[in-house]
């Protein structure tokens, strides 16, 4: 079980590390902010491996919140781009 989530938690860091070459590299606003979105996504995923490897409830809290901060965050971002388009 160990080598499984071992290896999840390698992937998931791959996944986060190319999310992080596409927040710094986008091409435009939009993509930037899907790229951050994905970043707090995969965060939100990583806390969640990481609460079942070590057996501690609280880190699906951390999960909980984590993504409930990052749904605001994107609808706050889409309606600032869309308001600065018209």
């Amino acid at each position: 079980m160990t080598m499984f989530v071992n290896t999840i938690i390698g992937l998931l860091i791959l996944a986060l590390a190319l999310a992080t070459f596409r927040l710094v590299r986008g091409p435009g606003l939009a993509n930037r902010v899907v790229a951050l979105d994905v970043i707090a996504l995969l965060g939100a995923a990583l806390t969640a491996v990481f609460a079942i490897r070590f057996d501690m409830r609280v880190f699906l809290d951390v999960t909980i919140i984590l993504a409930l901060v990052s749904f605001v965050g994107t609808v706050a971002f889409a309606y600032g781009i869309e308001r600065g388009a018209k």
